[in-house]
C-alpha cells in the first residue's frame, strides 16, 4: 500500500488542475499561483518518494508524466483564452504531444514495446514552457514584463517544441527501420 502514496499525491495533483485553471479564468491570480507552488511541490515530492523508497508502479509511470501534461496543457490553454498567450504556440505545444502520443501509439502497435524515456532536448522544452507559464502569471498578476522578454522566451518555448518533437520522430524512426530491418 505504501507503494501507492506517490501515485495518490499524483491523483491529487490531477483534480488540481480544474481549480487552478478556474482561478487563472477569473483573475484570482493569488490562490492559483499557491496551487501552482502546492502542485509542483507535490509533483517533486511524489518523484522524491518513489526515488528514495522505491516505490515506483506502471501506474506511477503513467500518471505522474500525464498529470504534468495535463498541467502543461490546461494552464497554456487558459492563458489562450485570456490572450496572454498567442494561439500559434498553444498549437505546437499541443501539436508535439499529440505526434509524440500517436507515435508512441503507431510504434507500440507495429513494432513492440517502446521504452519511452524524455530526451535532454525534450526535458529543456519542458522546463522553459513551465518558465514560460511562471513569466506570463507573473506578467499578467503582479509585474508587466517588457515585450521583448516575453516574445523571446515564446520563440524559445516553439524551437524547442520543433526540436523536441523532431528529435523523438527521427529517433523513434530510427528504432523502427533497425527493428523493421534487423
Amino acid at each position: 500500500m505504501r507503494e501507492q502514496i506517490p501515485n495518490i499525491i499524483t491523483v491529487i495533483r490531477i483534480l488540481s488542475i480544474a481549480p487552478i485553471c478556474w482561478l487563472l479564468w477569473k483573475g484570482i491570480y493569488g490562490f492559483a499561483l499557491a496551487l501552482l507552488v502546492l502542485a509542483g511541490l507535490s509533483d517533486a515530492l511524489d518523484g522524491f518518494l518513489a526515488r528514495r523508497y522505491g516505490w515506483f508502479t506502471r501506474l506511477g509511470a503513467i500518471l505522474d508524466p500525464l498529470a504534468d501534461k495535463l498541467f502543461v496543457v490546461s494552464v497554456f490553454i487558459v492563458f489562450g483564452l485570456k490572450g496572454s498567450l498567442p494561439w500559434w504556440l498553444i498549437a505546437l505545444v499541443i501539436g508535439r504531444d499529440v505526434v509524440i502520443v500517436l507515435g508512441a501509439i503507431a510504434y507500440r502497435l507495429v513494432i513492440g514495446g517502446l521504452d519511452v524515456r524524455p530526451l535532454i532536448i525534450s526535458k529543456l522544452n519542458t522546463g522553459l514552457q513551465i518558465f514560460l507559464l511562471a513569466a506570463t502569471l507573473l506578467h499578467v498578476a503582479i509585474y508587466p514584463l517588457p515585450g521583448w522578454f516575453n516574445l523571446g522566451l515564446q520563440w524559445a518555448v516553439a524551437v524547442t517544441t520543433v526540436l523536441s518533437g523532431l528529435a523523438y520522430v527521427l529517433l523513434w524512426s530510427r528504432y523502427a527501420w533497425r527493428e523493421y530491418h534487423a
